[in-house]
């Protein structure tokens, strides 16, 4: 039995402070993504519930007609705005910290690289356990959850498919509104596509409007 999770981190954001909603950039994206997967055969679409991830998610449940679910284990890691006052450097410095030392525990009580990964996986299994097996789910998430799920559960083979030096690059790996296929069979993961932003080259280079 396999359930095929599409994995989407959220488009462009503003570059502010906080819970932040998407760029109007970000919006053609989740459009553009949005008329990619309608043509899945999509059983439910879930979402972080950060503002940039529901936002995101709204488009694709306009085209398909589902109700997004949100799911607090889709949320990212560490969100900067989280710790009252920290600095941007602060707060990527921290991030950095985490993703070379997946079991370093942020001193703002935000998850370690490691329980941010867990969470996901139990996301999977809770969501694959819903559905019949062939159902499609979409996952609107972050690009950082996305990689320390991956980064920590999957084999090095698979990894290496992906790029020899994942661990070392992960945080490069996953554009916005990028999807990545994952099959989920009996405990187990599969990558099909992998950060695929291929849907994305209507947008007009160096602009900040759609294309159509």
């Amino acid at each position: 039995m396999s359930v095929t999770f599409w994995l989407v981190r959220h488009g462009l954001k503003e570059a502010f402070c906080g819970d932040v909603s998407l760029t109007s950039t970000g919006r053609c994206q989740a459009q553009e993504t949005a008329t990619f997967l309608k043509s899945k055969s999509i059983s439910a679409i879930v979402t972080s519930p950060l503002t940039r991830a529901r936002e995101t998610a709204e488009f694709l449940a306009r085209e398909v007609q589902i109700e997004p679910f949100e799911d607090i284990r889709l949320r990212e890691r560490a969100n900067w705005g989280d710790v009252p006052g920290q600095s941007f450097e602060d707060f990527v410095r921290e991030w950095e910290r985490c993703t070379r030392e997946p079991d370093h525990m942020p001193l703002d009580g935000s998850d370690s690289a490691r329980q941010a990964a867990k969470r996901m996986q139990r996301a999977l299994k809770d969501w694959a356990e819903r559905y019949t097996t062939g159902s499609e789910i979409v996952f609107f998430t972050h690009g950082g959850l996305i990689t320390d799920f991956l980064a920590l559960t999957l084999d090095v083979e698979q990894l290496n498919a992906v790029n020899p030096d994942f661990t070392v690059v992960q945080s490069l790996l996953i554009p916005e509104c990028s999807v990545t296929e994952l099959i989920v069979e009996k405990g187990r993961y599969r990558l099909g596509i992998f950060a695929d932003t291929r849907h994305l080259t209507n947008l007009l280079p160096s602009s900040d409007s759609c294309s159509n």
